[in-house]
């Protein structure tokens, strides 16, 4: 009986077979973006194109130069992530420049107006230049404190109830199906509601800040109960059952077991609901007015808000444009950093009061 032999490659063509396949430099998206470039500031100046033209040319070469030497250097597939990786990168840098032209604008218009006399005088009083947005700003912190202090409560308490009480009753339904309504309504329509409220309660011509109050609880207390639901729904159930195995009421488990482990979560959701509710203008300019001096009383007379701060500057120019102008600008500054910073406090409590994993 023979044996079948067996041919072994030998030592020269075994180390003749590649391991790897080649590679582009790492310097190859910025040599094909900067040929792109070049080619298409040379091709724009002997047609006389526009900046954007120009830009749009070297986006599609670059598009075309990196992915075609890359499949001619490293195979198909390379070719294809790198294509779409640049995709990726061209979006995201086209979703952005909206973004970074919004905020140099504003901070190379608003800038100027910022000063101490900006921050601390009113408008009572004031014609032409001068005059301040301390009475705004004093109005913005009163009118959404007052509408967090009411939406906080219930938009928490009903989210409770949607996931630990009724997940799959009729009325949990019907609730959430009213709160994804809510989520979408236009903000003009919560204004007209609490305008429509007051003067049923108070007679026409009423304004007040605390009716923007109550506006702007319309608009928040759905992205508090979508926020908190959410977070109680990341909560494992073992850590219930733990609790309850102990012999611990349902209402101490929610309060000592579940409302902590979703705390990071459900602080981070309301002061973005506040950061969101703070910019609006509609509905507080129809149920808080406008006013030039400062009102520390929310319930009595209009109370001035940055946002409406904002609109009257620019609606209602009189002999001195340039100046409510730049005040405008501003305003709008100062609302975008109070914004901001709302977000970096969602963020830093979220990272404060998230539960520790470690041991």
């Amino acid at each position: 009986m023979t044996t079948p032999t067996i041919n072994r490659p030998s030592g020269g063509d075994r180390a003749s077979l590649p391991l790897t396949t080649p590679q582009l430099p790492p310097i190859a998206p910025a040599l094909s973006a900067g040929l792109a470039v070049g080619v298409a500031v040379l091709a724009g100046l002997l047609l006389s194109w526009s900046v954007v033209g120009m830009a749009v040319l070297a986006w599609l070469l670059a598009m075309v130069f990196l992915p075609t030497w890359s499949l001619l250097l490293e195979g198909r597939r390379k070719a294809v992530d790198r294509l779409v990786t640049a995709l990726v990168w061209s979006t995201f840098a086209l979703a952005m420049l909206p973004l970074l032209s919004l905020i140099w604008q504003v901070v190379a218009k608003g800038a100027p107006a910022l000063s101490v006399e900006f921050f601390t005088y009113s408008m009572r009083n004031v014609i032409g230049e001068g005059g301040g947005i301390y009475h705004a700003i004093v109005g913005t912190f009163l009118i959404t404190g007052l509408a967090t202090l009411i939406s906080v409560p219930i938009g928490v308490l009903a989210a409770i109830y949607l996931v630990e009480y009724s997940s799959e009753g009729k009325v949990a339904k019907a609730v959430t199906f009213l709160v994804d309504v809510m989520t979408g309504i236009p903000s003009i329509v919560a204004g007209l509601f609490a305008f429509a409220l007051f003067v049923l309660i108070f007679g026409p011509g009423i304004r007040m800040g605390f009716g923007g109050s109550i506006a702007l609880s319309v608009l928040m207390i759905p992205i508090v109960v979508r926020a908190t639901e959410e977070m109680l729904k990341l909560v494992p159930d073992e850590l219930r059952e733990a609790s309850y195995a102990l012999g611990v009421p349902k209402w101490r488990t929610i309060v000592k077991v579940v409302l902590p482990t979703a705390l990071s979560g459900i602080v981070t959701g309301i002061t973005l609901a506040i950061a969101r509710v703070a910019g609006e203008t509609a509905p507080l300019l129809i149920i808080a007015g406008s006013a030039t001096s400062l009102n520390w009383n929310p319930f009595s007379e209009r109370m001035a808000t940055l946002p409406v701060f904002i609109f009257s500057s620019i609606t209602e120019q009189g002999r001195y444009p340039e100046a409510q102008t730049e005040r405008a600008w501003g305003a709008a500054l100062v609302l975008i950093i109070i914004v901001m910073a709302l977000n970096l406090i969602a963020r830093l409590i979220g990272r404060v009061f998230a539960p520790k994993t470690g041991r």
